[in-house]
């Protein structure tokens, strides 16, 4: 019994030690919290692994778009569309949209087009006919000419009063022949004109109805490749509107769409790529080349692989958008081809930074930016002083820094900001500094 009295009370002094240095490595792990309330935490040194993770999307490289035609006269209606991820082959139908105004289009233009010939003939006949009766008013001037000219030449065998009478009677003829023949030049040239202008108004019509014909053929839009179809969001659903996490539905069958607007692609499925956003603190932890996992919702319990192809140099933050955070786009290709991945379906990509060795680090919420600088506030005593930091790397929750050194207790918030928030707390001693 003495034997096992003594088992038991090393087992104990055991269980109580070892319980002793986990709640000192606990508090030592653990932030710590000053007399004023402000939880502090301390300077380490160690290896940081970078990570970055990011949400996206698939995308594919080669892509060939489609529109709805670009016809005048206000919006098309689809009749005809295939869905998203549907598989074509080049000249397969995908869209379709009402022809009828182009058709009506069409025999108003044949009607305007068998006028105008009617025009021509009547116009043609007209002409015939004012030709024929120009000529015989031609005879007829040349005519009396020539009888004038006959009696003049028997001035010598009548009186001077008769002679007189010929002469006149001559002048009279040619003036009538003269004005005979330019009133012939005048009718033939308007005679052709009214032609002219018929001709003019059949070749308009029949311009006109071949190119109703050529809309009503733009109305069926074919694959221009083989691949898979990809449908755009309608921005017309909701009347031009946008808000944060507002979802727009597909184009579909019976929607308005404008001359020329983009309804979709029809894209080669396999060649994929991920498209996604990073913040602007860790976009500086990203660089071509860096390997990524990704991890598809469409495909649970699987990774895929790649490499970070390219970085967008510009915030891409639209107005409506509620992430007021600047964005930017980053471009991963894809390690290998996989013929289960379709456009649009949600990725998690992990980027894998390259890892700070035996670097200072500690909580990012402690990293303040005050006045533009990026700071942090040390404990002095019962006081914090601010000084400024060095950035080397950060991640989602720490911050690789220069500056200060190992040990060093800081705050995990502004105290100044935590002040003014507490009217009650205690002011620090004369002391502390702090930033202006």
């Amino acid at each position: 019994m003495k034997r096992w009295r003594t088992i038991a009370w090393a087992l104990a002094v055991v269980i109580l030690g070892t319980v002793a240095v986990v709640v000192a490595a606990v508090r030592r792990a653990s932030p710590s919290v000053t007399a004023g309330g402000i939880r502090t935490v301390r300077v380490k040194r160690g290896d940081l692994e970078i990570i970055v993770r990011a949400t996206g999307e698939l995308r594919a490289t080669h892509m060939e778009t489609m529109t709805a035609p670009p016809i005048g006269g206000g919006s098309l209606e689809i009749t005809r569309l295939l869905h998203t991820g549907t598989v074509v082959k080049k000249g397969d139908l995908v869209m379709e949209f009402d022809p009828t105004e182009q058709r009506f289009k069409l025999e108003q233009n044949r009607s305007e087009l068998l006028q105008a010939e009617q025009e021509i003939t009547k116009a043609k006949a007209d002409a015939d006919v004012i030709a024929a009766q120009d000529k015989v008013a031609l005879l007829k001037a040349r005519f009396d000419v020539r009888r004038a000219e006959l009696d003049v030449q028997k001035n010598e065998l009548v009186s001077t009063i008769d002679a007189r009478k010929n002469d006149l009677a001559l002048e009279q003829a040619k003036r009538v022949l003269a004005e005979v023949e330019q009133d012939v030049k005048s009718r033939n040239v308007s005679g052709q004109a009214a032609i002219a202008l018929a001709e003019e108004k059949r070749n308009k019509a029949r311009l006109a109805m071949d190119q109703a014909q050529d809309n009503i053929q733009k109305m069926r839009v074919a694959a221009p490749m083989d691949g898979l179809v990809a449908l755009e969001k309608n921005e017309r659903a909701s009347g031009g509107m946008f808000w944060g996490g507002m979802t727009l539905p597909e184009y579909r069958q019976g929607d308005q769409v404008e001359a020329g607007a983009t309804v979709g692609q029809v894209i080669d499925p396999k060649e994929m790529e991920v498209a996604a956003k990073v913040g602007e603190l860790e976009r500086n932890n990203i660089k071509e080349g860096q390997l990524v996992d990704i991890e598809l919702d469409a495909l649970p319990g699987e990774t895929l692989h790649g490499t970070v192809k390219s970085l967008g140099g510009m915030n891409q933050r639209r107005f409506w958008e509620a992430d007021t955070f600047a964005k930017f786009d980053i471009i991963i290709a894809l390690s290998r081809k996989d013929a289960r991945l379709r456009p649009g379906l949600t990725i998690q990509a992990v980027i894998h930074g390259e890892p700070q060795k035996q670097v200072l680090y500690l909580p990012r919420q402690a990293v303040i930016l005050k006045e533009s600088k990026r700071v942090v506030y040390v404990k002095n005593g019962s006081a914090f002083e601010p000084r400024e930091l060095k950035i080397l790397a950060e991640t989602e929750s720490r911050a690789a820094v220069e500056g200060i050194a190992a040990g060093t207790e800081v705050a995990m918030i502004d105290p100044t900001a935590a002040r003014k928030l507490s009217p009650t707390a205690p002011e620090a001693p004369s002391g502390g500094g702090g930033l202006p």
